[in-house]
């Protein structure tokens, strides 16, 4: 850069001796009295000789060769200095790829920290304390972008979502996610990402658990426990070939695209192989208190929660054997790193600073406490990269927090749909799961009046699995059930009744926009009830169509079951208490494991929002007579569980089998592997009873239980079914799909089938 600048003034000089030297030979001509044309600069040497050959030697006996060599050389110098400001600069990371045109709408900076080089991605002259002598090269346009994250655990999962969602905001790029997890995190982030869609993101998991003898051995005290050493062993982890990477933490919100923080690469030097933000606070001073020790650094320290790592360097380099090296020697006196990889990173550079590339510091504002991330910025534009790097995360003292925590709230509750757009001009991988979406959704008649229904069938939801925490081993007797059910957030308030009356594992698929899925947690963490169960699993499916995808939600909660048997129930039934423990106890009653049966539980329900629960049956059979009670639907929809025969079961003592019948949808156990709902009913009507008529065609065996009951409680009407009563042409579709769905259970079971159209005929 600094021959550059040089190169231009020297330009600067030759073009003024160029206008100098022809101003001195009018004034000398002038003083002849000769009377010239005003000279131009080019072809200035013919007319020089010319004029010189008339006048003799010109003013203050300087002779006509010496000015003319003097021009002579001073306009070859010219000419080769603009053959080399006309060539593209060269990156000393090595030659840059052919690059698109720059970006003319990236903001200006006010500030910088360090020695680094304003950004790459700024237009040239809008430096805040210099100007750049080159504009810095554009990222090109379909060029990838490789990120890589460590996370681990429920938390970081969901973390690490708004990192994603800011990064895909901004970016103009295909990113390519490189993600160290456990098993846990894989988990829920390849659900996510497979449901997410997102068109020119790739996404690759490495298993972190094949990682911890890497770095297990160091001894390590901060919070995020042996995870946070892994950013160590990245050069082993991530692909050999791949030669560049952007490391980051989950808690990084990205305020700008993610492509001017590529581009610095660029600016790498000699053997600089990490870019990094000085530690804005002033931990590696050693001076926050009194006997403070810590880890060698480089002055003030590098902070990690950005890194730009040049892997392909570093392999060469040994980096391997440097950090370990390194690490080794100060744990002798050290005994446990306190920042785990960012003490031996800084203890690594201190020993070899050539190796670090200082950025500015608005490429990691440090929002936690004991720092001076203030000087990092004077205006909003400023702003790169904000990182929570505190425990407390949203709770820092910083003057202007109350501006970023909002900006980390705009992304934490923006409808991540609204990031699917696409990359126009670049060419992707080819998603054969998109191909095969787009190629079915192209089949449909848009002129269909039941177009939407249909489409819904097939409309791919972003799903995060495990929204909180989950710890629970099944029992090893192979009895043990799990409660499914789903829910909006308008019945919320369920879930701490349902939870005191079922002890056992819950598996619950919650259809919530971004903005509710947060309410959603900030409920939970205020419960006492609920976060006192860990066998909970909460699993959002986000707010897409028109309807409420009723069946996608019980299939998505089913699908999470780890129990033998599940208990399909809804979100608005109480069961008895102590449920659980008869639903285990009729397993090996009646030798569920070897037999297809579906256990039926009775529903009724109450029209009073405060009821004085039944503790047994004789007590529900009291308050049936006085009216308390009602068997469910008696009054509106009798034969959807009139076959539990209800009559029969005031007075069972033993399991009596059923024979189903049309409209028939009790609520039932079935082992895990029992099919799943049809998707093509949503909202309202039939989506139970088509389950249920499945069970039956597969031969289930309907048993009813005759010491177990579930209460349905009141509440206000559903939109769904407030469209179904309202609206003719919704009647009408849930009709045509009830034909389409019998058809086809005529296909798949052929002759054994015919008795649900006969049935459904007669009724």
């Amino acid at each position: 850069m600094l021959g550059m600048c040089r190169g231009r003034r020297k330009f600067l000089a030759a073009s003024l001796a160029l206008l100098f030297i022809p101003a001195l030979t009018w004034l000398y001509l002038s003083a002849g009295n000769f009377q010239v044309k005003p000279l131009p600069l080019s072809p200035l040497l013919p007319q020089l000789s010319t004029l010189t050959a008339r006048g003799g030697a010109l003013g203050g006996g300087v002779s006509r060769e010496a000015l003319e060599l003097r021009v002579r050389e001073v306009e070859e110098e010219n000419q080769l200095l603009r053959r080399e400001l006309s060539r593209p600069p060269r990156s000393p990371a090595g030659p840059a790829p052919h690059h698109a045109n720059h970006r003319g709408n990236q903001s200006k900076t006010h500030s910088e920290e360090g020695t680094g080089d304003n950004e790459a991605g700024l237009k040239a002259g809008s430096s805040g304390n210099r100007s750049d002598c080159v504009q810095q090269p554009a990222v090109d346009k379909c060029e990838t972008i490789h990120v890589a994250i460590v996370c681990a655990g429920y938390n970081a999962s969901r973390d690490v979502v708004t990192l994603v969602k800011s990064v895909l905001f901004h970016r103009r790029n295909p990113l390519h996610f490189h993600i160290i997890t456990d098993s846990t995190a894989q988990q829920i982030l390849a659900s996510l990402f497979h449901t997410w869609m997102v068109p020119a993101v790739r996404v690759d998991f490495y298993d972190a658990d094949e990682l911890k003898a890497e770095v297990s051995w160091i001894p390590n005290k901060h919070y995020s426990g042996i995870y946070g050493l892994m950013k160590l062993v990245l050069t082993k982890t991530l692909p050999p070939d791949l030669q560049k990477v952007i490391v980051l933490d989950t808690d990084i919100t990205f305020a700008t695209d993610i492509a001017e923080l590529w581009a610095v690469f660029h600016k790498f030097k000699g053997q600089q192989v990490l870019g990094l933000v000085e530690n804005q606070s002033d931990w590696y001073l050693g001076n926050l208190w009194k006997n403070h020790r810590p880890w060698p650094a480089l002055e003030r320290g590098f902070n990690t929660g950005v890194i730009l790592l040049l892997l392909d360097r570093l392999r060469k380099l040994r980096w391997e054997q440097m950090w370990r090296l390194t690490a080794e020697r100060e744990l002798m006196s050290m005994l446990s790193t306190s920042l785990a990889d960012q003490d031996i990173f800084n203890a690594v550079i201190k020993q070899n600073p050539f190796l670090v590339h200082q950025l500015p510091c608005f490429w990691n504002v440090q929002l936690s406490d004991h720092t001076r991330s203030e000087k990092c910025y004077k205006d909003v534009s400023d702003l790169k990269v904000i990182h929570w790097n505190s425990p407390k995360k949203l709770r820092v003292k910083n003057k202007h927090v109350e501006f970023f925590r909002n900006l980390y709230l705009t992304f934490l509750e923006y409808d991540g749909n609204l990031l699917r757009r696409e990359l126009f001009g670049c060419p992707s991988e080819t998603d054969h799961n998109s191909e095969n979406l787009q190629k079915t959704l192209s089949e449909l008649d848009e002129d269909d009046p039941c177009y939407e229904f249909r489409r819904e069938r097939f409309t791919v939801h972003r799903t995060h699995l495990y929204f909180l925490h989950y710890e629970y081993e099944p029992s090893t007797d192979h009895t043990d059930v799990t409660l499914v059910a789903q829910l909006s957030m308008d019945r919320l308030q369920m879930l701490e009744a349902i939870c005191k009356h079922w002890e056992g594992p819950i598996s619950l698929a919650l259809y919530l926009s971004d903005a509710e899925a947060q309410q959603f947690l900030r409920y939970t963490q205020g419960s006492e009830v609920l976060m006192s169960r860990g066998n909970v699993g909460y699993h959002i499916v986000y707010k897409e169509g028109q309807f409420y995808p009723v069946n996608l939600l019980r299939n998505v909660a089913m699908r999470q079951v780890n129990t033998p048997y599940m208990f399909l129930s809804d979100i608005d039934f109480l069961p008895m208490y102590g449920l659980y423990e008869y639903l285990r106890k009729s397993v090996v009653q009646l030798d569920m494991a070897n037999n297809k049966k579906a256990l039926v539980v009775p529903a009724f329900e109450t029209l009073r929002y405060r009821l004085s629960y039944p503790k047994s049956k004789a007590e529900l059979l009291s308050q049936l007579d006085m009216g308390t009670l009602f068997t469910f639907r008696y009054h509106v929809w009798t034969k959807g569980h009139a076959p539990t025969n209800f009559a029969k079961w005031r007075t069972a003592t033993t399991p009596y089998r059923v024979q189903w019948e049309a409209d028939f949808e009790p609520y039932v156990m079935v082992r895990r592997d029992s099919p799943e709902y049809d998707r093509r009913f949503v909202g309202f009507g039939w989506n139970k009873v088509a389950h249920v008529m499945e069970l039956d065609a597969q031969e289930y065996e309907f048993v009813v239980l005759p010491n177990a009951y579930m209460i349905h409680m009141p509440h206000a009407p559903s939109f769904d079914i407030t469209k179904f009563r309202s609206n003719k042409q919704y009647r009408v579709c849930l009709k045509t799909l009830k034909e389409e769905f019998q058809q086809n259970m005529s296909r798949r079971y052929g002759f054994a089938a015919l008795k649900y159209m006969t049935a459904e005929n007669n009724s």
